[in-house]
Parts: C-alpha cells; sequence; structure tokens
C-alpha cells in the first residue's frame, strides 16, 4: 500500500450487539474527529470470516461499542516468505 493510500475504498463493516445476536451492518463509520478506541489486526480469509472471528469476541456481547472491520493489505505473499527463511537458533 502506497503512502497516502486510502483503506476505504474497499468494503468496510461495522459489527455491533443487537436484540441477543451479532449485528452486521453497512456503516456508519468512525468520523477522523472520533476517537480511535483499539486497533486489532486478524488473519482472515475473506470479509466473512474476519466477521465469524469478530463475532466471538467479549466486546461485542458486552456491547462495548462498535467495531469496525476493514480489510488493511494482503500480506500473504510476505508471511509465505518469512516462513520460506531458514530460523536463527536462539538457543543458549
Amino acid at each position: 500500500m502506497s503512502r497516502g493510500q486510502r483503506l476505504g475504498g474497499h468494503k468496510a463493516v461495522v459489527v455491533s450487539w443487537s436484540n441477543g445476536k451479532v449485528a452486521v451492518t453497512d456503516g456508519p463509520y468512525a468520523e477522523t474527529k472520533e476517537q480511535l478506541g483499539g486497533l486489532q489486526v486478524l488473519e482472515a480469509r475473506d470479509l466473512n470470516h474476519a466477521i465469524q472471528l469478530i463475532s466471538q469476541s467479549p466486546g461485542v456481547r458486552l456491547g462495548c461499542g462498535l467495531i469496525e472491520i476493514r480489510p488493511a493489505a494482503d500480506i500473504s505473499e510476505m508471511m509465505e516468505a518469512s516462513e520460506q527463511r531458514p530460523r536463527k537458533d536462539t538457543s543458549r
């Protein structure tokens, strides 16, 4: 991703708890003037998998607010290259 490139070009969803179940909507999204309460990075196959993973978070069921899911970048090639590198022996 290049500097200054927006993440908003991809589909994003908001996950919350409503009427005893997980609710997924297409917004509202946080404005830049709003505060970011935390950041979590998930490794997911796709958006549906990310929704499934975050739906299991206690924060959703406790009604701790809206959780916005946005794709950040596909880092699978970087992860694969890292796994192929020989490991250094760090035991002493």
